[in-house]
């Protein structure tokens, strides 16, 4: 079975730095594309950032500069790395994986619908 679990999370103060991890089991990363979104209580999940099979990245307007996504193809591990964090960056992380064959998806792959495979979150809040 393919899951993902995420980690790195916590509490910062705006302007700090933390880094996201995500650890796949049953999965390739080097295959398919993955991505990070986020979440807020009562509003849609968003996209923030995302790696593709042959990786390239791309990244939501929100936190171009700020942030960075990897991943380690020997370890089957996705990273993002935040920095200059904001209040308005608070929000549950959520790292995702597509499903072999997809058919249809998008340019920057930044919807969630492109993806088949989610992790738990891992809660990120930063503070003034």
């Amino acid at each position: 079975q393919v899951q993902l679990v995420e980690s790195g999370g916590g509490s910062v103060p705006a302007g700090g730095s933390l880094t996201l991890s995500c650890a796949a089991s049953g999965y390739t990363y080097s295959t398919y594309a993955m991505a990070w979104f986020r979440q807020v209580s009562g509003k849609e999940r968003e996209g923030v950032a995302s790696v593709d099979s042959d990786g390239s990245t791309n990244y939501a307007d929100s936190v171009k500069g700020r942030f960075t996504i990897s991943k380690d193809n020997a370890q089957n591990t996705l990273y993002l790395q935040m920095s200059n964090l904001r209040p308005e960056d608070t929000a549950m992380y959520f790292c995702a994986a597509e499903a072999a064959g997809a058919a249809v998806v998008t340019s920057l792959r930044l919807d969630d619908w492109e993806y088949e495979y989610w992790g738990q979150g891992t809660q990120v809040t930063v503070f003034s």
